[in-house]
């Protein structure tokens, strides 16, 4: 169910990425605004670059047989424990082949240039006896050429994002089968970008309904966080 409130708050993003990217940049506090997805400012969003993501670039549907999976770290394949557990997930524009990283922590050196590519990472986190599944998307800077596309790459990532969500589950399928409870672990998005119209969080709701999201846009039932530094 949509929210239709909005409250500022302190916020601070996954530790492992804050400021990545970023030259001679503190890390600083940041002002989180929690609005419907279907609020006005979801609204102003040009609808020319959303109709052109969606005609334009093609759902990708999810085939196992093009996915690796690559273990990186000890102790991933007891399942015992689910924290600390990430993902990369990359992909091939040539043959569309995905490569899914699983480590212990991010892999900040497979990530070197990922504000030029269209990497996505994820991690496992727990607060207060919930999980969450947080996903991290880059739109923009510090390249000024992302900054203009930097709509349309929002756009593509959202578009794509059930992708991902697929093929986390499969290729982590064994940690799912064990812990069965994560699938109701709720996934949270922050599409990073300096452009603060798309500095945002956003909650997708739990995993077993992000990963079967059909249709693009995804509107309806989603929180967004516009994530503003002080």
């Amino acid at each position: 169910m949509a929210c239709h409130y909005a409250y500022y708050a302190s916020f601070s993003p996954s530790v492992t990425l804050r400021g990545f990217g970023a030259k001679n940049r503190e890390p600083r506090p940041f002002q989180v605004h929690l609005s419907s997805i279907s609020s006005p400012v979801r609204a102003s969003y040009n609808t020319l670059v959303s109709e052109a993501a969606r005609l334009l670039v093609p759902t990708a549907i999810f085939e196992a047989s093009k996915l690796k999976v690559v273990f990186m770290g000890e102790g991933l394949k007891s399942y015992s424990a689910i924290i600390p557990r990430t993902y990369i997930l990359s992909h091939c524009d040539f043959t569309a082949n995905l490569t899914l990283t699983i480590s212990n922590v991010i892999n900040l050196d497979q990530l070197k240039g990922w504000y030029n590519n269209d990497d996505v990472v994820a991690e496992w986190k727990k607060v207060k006896e919930t999980m969450f599944l947080n996903v991290h998307c880059f739109v923009s800077g510090p390249n000024l050429l992302l900054d203009v596309a930097a709509e349309f790459r929002y756009h593509i990532f959202s578009k794509e994002l059930p992708l991902v969500l697929k093929a986390v589950l499969h290729g982590d399928s064994v940690l799912l089968a064990e812990h069965p409870e994560l699938m109701d672990a709720l996934v949270c998005v922050y599409f990073h970008s300096s452009l603060p119209k798309y500095n945002r969080m956003e909650c997708w709701g739990p995993l077993k309904d992000a990963a079967e999201v059909k249709s693009y846009p995804y509107f309806n039932g989603f929180i967004t966080y516009h994530i503003s530094r002080r």
